[in-house]
């Protein structure tokens, strides 16, 4: 692949970085103690920076060109920097109409939604009025087999019935979310990956019980949250099945590509930002008679961390270059090894970077904490580090096998 970023992409990326400047970095601590004390609700100033960010022209810059008219024309590559820099702050991305599960659900519905699905509920999520979820891991079961997903989904007339206890269901305690696409099976007794549909469910259907939060280390992830869903005997009607009974696995397959770009580049670029944060504060503080920068064990961290950064920015960028030119499915491999490999960087480098910090990079005065926070929840997130590397590893085997 060609490593230089395009024109377009170096010209966005100059105008996020100011935008983070002049709008994003100046509120940051405004907005955690907002959140912090006010669990449940919205940023008041939030919506005044998504003005700002559509005014300049960046809003939405996530779907790719494959996308025709809803993308902003940009590739996978030429996005994967700008996630990096919006990652530099947990919840920058928002502002940007450029967070998860929001991306995965717009990308859904752009690409398998019917005309009448993506007026109703497409439209309003690009234009940023209002938020969504995504309904597909269970307390029974391990879902990282997605397979294993026991929600019922049984046609009864022109509607479908729907049963089952979700968690983990990112967006779900957002004041503003209004729509839910919830994963289930429509036939159980049909071959393994295609028992599965996924379905449009209103936030605001009879049935639909939002249990509770479920705090990620002891924090709430406020105002987006994952939550505990009972759904009983919730009805909607036929037309909201997505595509047809029995493409839920494929639709999810497709949704997870793409989003491990964006969740990776938002990790490396959080990586970074702790970097520079462990530079600046090992040149200001001293111990016994010398600056912390000048032990030799800090500056190998440092080495090691800025290493490791641009290893998984390359691999990232491969991985990128590979979807906008052979799909998910010719990208499969390293998309796997982004997923395996960036999460466990960042908590690495935030890692050090907390050391260096002492007791400072452990509370609210510095990002350091969300960021681990992230890092960690994404070896889980999407898929477990352990399910990428059997499929991996499963992968290397056949391929070296196949040569033999």
């Amino acid at each position: 692949m060609n490593f230089e970023y395009t024109e377009k992409s170096l010209e966005l990326q100059q105008k996020v970085r100011q935008f983070m400047d002049q709008y994003i970095y100046p509120l940051e601590k405004e907005y955690d103690q907002f959140v912090e004390e006010n669990p449940w609700k919205v940023y008041p100033e939030l919506e005044r920076l998504k003005n700002e960010a559509k005014r300049a022209g960046l809003w939405n810059l996530f779907l790719p060109k494959s996308y025709g008219d809803f993308s902003p024309g940009l590739t996978n590559l030429e996005y994967a920097p700008l996630a990096a820099i919006m990652g530099r702050v947990t919840w920058a991305s928002q502002v940007f109409n450029c967070s998860a599960p929001d991306t995965g659900n717009m990308e859904v519905l752009a690409k398998y939604g019917t005309p009448a699905q993506q007026e109703r509920w497409l439209t309003p999520l690009m234009n940023g009025t209002i938020r969504s979820a995504f309904l597909m891991t269970e307390p029974r079961v391990a879902s990282s087999d997605a397979t294993n997903i026991e929600t019922s989904i049984v046609r009864d007339g022109d509607e479908y019935v729907i049963n089952g206890r979700k968690w983990w269901s990112s967006g779900a305690m957002n004041p503003e979310t209004e729509i839910f696409i919830v994963m289930g099976k429509t036939d159980p007794n049909a071959q393994r990956h295609v028992q599965q549909s996924m379905i449009l469910v209103p936030a605001n259907a009879k049935g639909v019980d939002v249990m509770r939060p479920l705090r990620v280390f002891g924090t709430y992830d406020s105002p987006e949250g994952h939550a505990e869903v009972d759904l009983k005997d919730v009805r909607v009607p036929a037309e909201n099945i997505l595509v047809d009974e029995g493409m839920g696995f494929a639709i999810a397959q497709g949704r997870l590509g793409p989003g491990r770009i964006h969740h990776c580049m938002r990790l490396i670029g959080a990586a970074e930002r702790a970097l520079e944060l462990m530079c600046h504060r090992v040149s200001e503080r001293q111990t016994f008679g010398k600056y912390v920068s000048q032990y030799s064990s800090i500056r190998q961290d440092v080495a090691k961390s800025k290493c490791e950064i641009e290893q998984a920015r390359l691999l990232t960028l491969a991985a990128a270059d590979k979807i906008d030119r052979f799909g998910v499915k010719g990208a499969k491999d390293l998309i796997a090894m982004i997923k395996i490999v960036v999460p466990t960087m960042t908590c690495n480098v935030v890692d050090r970077a907390i050391q260096a910090h002492g007791g400072m990079g452990v509370c609210q005065d510095t990002p350091l904490a969300g960021f681990w926070i992230y890092g960690r929840t994404i070896r889980l997130a999407d898929g477990p580090d352990e399910v990428h590397m059997y499929q991996l590893g499963r992968n290397t085997i056949k391929k070296a096998l196949m040569t033999e």
